[in-house]
């Protein structure tokens, strides 16, 4: 057989058993150093590797310590997914349960908090240990679509032997994350799973539209939220001289006044009532108002001076979670990176001089064509962050002292990425 790459439609013509064997022998070969008859999808054949390299046994089982009741219950009071699961259920856990599979919805790191569908399948589900509170990262169960969906940051569907781990052949499984659309900030994964027989390549399709209309409702949420804000901060602004401006707590701006309007002011997470430098204001007066806060700005408005910002550290110690942290004499503040962001700061950390849109492209897609998604993107970096970063060609300001923190294991730097740039640093 001709050594191409596997893709679900051609999984999907083919008969149930032959499919199986063939992913089988492709897992076997593939894990053995050898070349296989057609190669494993990019996806898969990635997350195999990030496998290998944790030196995880694929005969292990998938048991898992599982979250005391007390715990569960807090975890799923405070997420903000509780506020959507009556849309998430109505969108899939009917259609889940007809189609003789589960769904299954977990928080940010991967624990089940909740599950509902089939029966039968549900029973099936506790003998691999796929039930509330269990631990379903790569790290913890392998490659499966949950847990590779929070490596990646995105949707993902695995079937029959793409899972690493020999015990969960049996199943099919399709994921997408779901982000709090005020500051994107992953939530958790919205899965369906359930016997390989069940397997079609549409599911993940679904799963995706649902998660999107999870966050359309969140998003409808945050609107009227800050519309009430907007309510109690106008008569405020009449009476307030010079500028300010109100904003909810993630930042975003419910009124202004003697400033240019924007649609949201990056915030420290310790915001609170007094005096602060902000990086898109300068110094302002904090005001605690209903749903929000009141900023007065104090000097002109503006990016902070090349002296108001003198370091920066980047961390990307933490496979989930990366932020930038900008300090001076006027004190510091910081903020938590998308994966996209965190890849477009570590190639301008590695590279002082500067990157043209060209360059950026390259080091981020292997494709030099894209410059208008590079463009774009930095657009919004430089919105947080326009006191250190330059642009023509983007780079980090010369008097900026830029250090990286990066992970213990070279191999879990931006483990989600599939960046030139940031693949050839974790190989070297």
């Amino acid at each position: 057989m001709k050594n191409t790459q596997l893709d679900m439609g051609r999984l999907a013509a083919m008969d149930t058993a032959r499919a199986a064997r063939l992913l089988h022998r492709v897992r076997e070969e593939t894990l053995a150093g050898r070349t296989p008859p057609i190669a494993p999808r990019p996806v898969i054949d990635a997350s195999w590797q990030r496998m290998a390299r944790l030196g995880l046994d694929p005969d292990r089982g998938t048991s898992s310590v599982l979250l005391r009741r007390d715990e569960l219950e807090e975890r799923r009071r405070t997420t903000l997914l509780a506020e959507v699961m009556q849309t998430l259920t109505r969108g899939l856990a009917g259609i889940a349960d007809a189609s003789l599979q589960i769904m299954v919805v977990t928080d940010e790191h991967g624990r089940v908090l909740w599950r509902q569908g089939n029966a039968g399948v549900l029973r099936r589900a506790n003998g691999i240990c796929l039930e509330e509170g269990a631990a379903w990262t790569e790290r913890t169960t392998g490659t499966n679509a949950v847990g590779t969906a929070l490596a990646l940051g995105r949707a993902v569907q695995v079937h029959s032997a793409e899972h690493y781990l020999h015990t969960l052949h049996n199943w099919t499984c399709a994921a997408a994350p779901v982000r709090d659309p005020r500051d994107r900030r992953l939530l958790g994964i919205l899965d369906v799973s359930g016997p390989a027989s069940t397997f079609h390549p549409a599911m993940l399709a679904l799963v995706g539209s649902v998660a999107q209309l999870a966050e359309a409702e969140m998003r409808e949420r945050h609107r009227r939220s800050v519309e009430r804000l907007r309510a109690v901060a106008a008569p405020i602004l009449c009476r307030v001289g010079g500028r300010a401006v109100a904003v909810d707590p993630y930042g975003w701006t419910a009124a202004v006044t003697g400033l240019a309007p924007v649609d949201r002011v990056p915030l420290p997470k310790s915001l609170r009532a007094g005096r602060v430098r902000l990086p898109s204001l300068g110094a302002c007066a904090v005001e605690p108002l209903p749903g929000g806060w009141l900023l007065r700005v104090e000097e002109e408005a503006g990016a902070p001076d090349a002296e108001a910002a003198q370091r920066v550290v980047l961390d990307l110690s933490r496979p989930r979670r990366w932020t930038v942290s900008v300090s001076g004499p006027a004190g510091g503040w910081q903020q938590e990176l998308s994966p996209r962001h965190a890849e477009l700061l570590y190639v301008l950390a590695l590279h002082r001089d500067g990157r043209t849109a060209a360059e950026l492209a390259e080091d981020v897609f292997g494709d030099r064509t894209r410059t208008v998604t590079v463009r774009a993107e930095m657009s919004r970096v430089r919105r947080t962050l326009a006191g250190v970063l330059a642009h023509r060609p983007y780079r980090f300001r010369e008097e900026v002292t830029v250090e990286v923190l990066r992970p213990e294991s070279p191999s879990d730097l931006l483990p989600h990425s599939t960046a030139p740039a940031v693949r050839a640093g974790v190989a070297g």
